[in-house]
């Protein structure tokens, strides 16, 4: 078949026309202002497209196919990606009301989830009332040029995890109207320095971090990205409260930073239960499991948890394997980050070739909460008093510290 008996759905309004080689060239080429089309050819470009044309494609679906098609030409160019993106940045604009404030209108009006008595807005009413008060000022604010500058990359990765949606997955902004939310949902009633931190955005001197972008203006205004946590205790309740804690944070888009040498080593006495710890490796298993499953801001991303130790700690050796890519699965959790703290004594003893001692928190309480010369003194006190659960060369820990950067990356340092 050809190009010319291909037909072109709008899903939107349930329309149909036959596929127009002349119009879509049209579209292309008012887009390519300011670029060097001493490499981009329209009509090579129409012609790949035409070259595998179905019966039936949505408007959608052409749109895509010619942001792919010229996209696919950036190692020839780079303009062919911001073209690409223009492409597409126009197909958006089309879908989505001319005003800021009418846009937020229309996402007030939309509440998630369908059919639920607890259902909200994806729009707070504060938000809300702050744009419809001072629409005109905004609205007048925004330059929707600037959607021109990104490449087809930047658009469809702010469109698959930082746009607001609908609950057909729909785009609801453009990057303009993302960056004016953003604005606003920084700084609320003080329009002149939202309207200030808009243009700035905009023009590229910054951008916020990703929790601000997914966040802000939102029922849900967790606009930070990275938390501390320690260990709220040495118990079961102490543990799971700490997890608790850091899937709520993940939940809202943040990364944390999560610190475990507290945490008994393994084979150490449980009074409780008269039984011996498993230490802290099947702990961090369950923590690695909860990373996975509470992602940050709803499958918009990954969840991040960075757990730091101190090479004290007795479960040090196995703590170095858990990124690595062979050995015992029992003992692996490669969806963590690890990181070490690493006292000044450490690497003295590194240099002089010294054993270094491994100590469990429970039996030398203390050693967690000190540094300096205070972690010193304890640390001695605890080596003469024979508190250690083991010793090792100093240089040989530092040997499987740099092996296991070498393999995994990790730890950080």
């Amino acid at each position: 078949m050809t190009a010319d008996s291909t037909l072109i759905v709008d899903k939107g309004t349930g329309q149909k026309e036959l596929y127009n080689h002349e119009k879509l060239y049209k579209y292309v080429e008012s887009l390519t202002f300011d670029l060097n089309l001493s490499f981009i050819n329209i009509n090579d470009i129409l012609k790949k497209i035409e070259s595998g044309l179905p019966d039936t494609l949505t408007v959608q679906e052409i749109i895509t196919l010619t942001c792919e098609v010229i996209d696919s030409l950036t190692t020839v160019h780079y303009d062919h990606s911001l073209l690409a993106g223009r492409c597409y940045a126009k197909y958006l604009r089309k879908k989505i009301p001319n005003k800021f404030s009418e846009s937020v209108k229309r996402i007030r009006s939309i509440k998630f989830p369908k059919f639920n008595k607890s259902s909200k807005s994806l729009i707070n009413e504060n938000f809300y009332k702050i744009v419809i008060e001072n629409s005109e000022l905004i609205d007048n604010a925004i330059n929707f040029k600037k959607d021109y500058t990104f490449s087809y990359f930047a658009l469809k990765t702010l469109e698959k995890s930082y746009f607001l949606k609908n609950a057909e997955n729909e785009s609801l902004e453009t990057p303009q109207f993302l960056l004016m939310r953003v604005a606003i949902g920084i700084h609320y009633d003080n329009i002149e320095d939202a309207i200030e931190t808009y243009s700035l955005m905009s023009d590229k001197f910054f951008i916020h971090a990703s929790p601000t972008l997914f966040n802000a203006g939102t029922e849900f205004e967790y606009l930070s990205s990275c938390f501390l946590l320690a260990m709220s205790d040495d118990s079961i309740d102490g543990i799971y409260d700490t997890l608790h804690k850091a899937a709520l944070i993940s939940k809202s888009s943040g990364g944390l930073g999560i610190n475990v040498h507290n945490i008994r080593s393994s084979g150490t006495y449980i009074s409780g239960t008269n039984g011996t710890s498993n230490g802290i490796i099947p702990m961090l298993k369950v923590f690695n499991a909860t990373a996975k499953y509470v992602d940050q801001g709803g499958n918009k991303r990954p969840g991040a948890f960075a757990i730091y130790l101190e090479p004290w700690h007795a479960d040090i050796l196995s703590f170095l394997n858990l990124r690595k890519n062979h050995g015992n699965e029992e003992e692996r959790a490669r969806d963590l980050f690890y990181a070490l703290w690493i006292p000044d004594l450490f690497m003295d003893k590194v240099e002089k070739n010294e054993d270094w001692c491994l100590f469990s928190e429970d039996m030398c309480p203390g050693l967690s909460d000190t540094y300096g010369e205070a972690f010193n003194n304890l640390y001695h006190k605890y080596e003469s008093e024979e508190r250690y659960l083991s010793k090792i060369s100093a240089q040989k820990l530092w040997h499987a510290i740099i092996t296991a950067q070498i393999e995994t990356g990790n730890p950080f340092l």
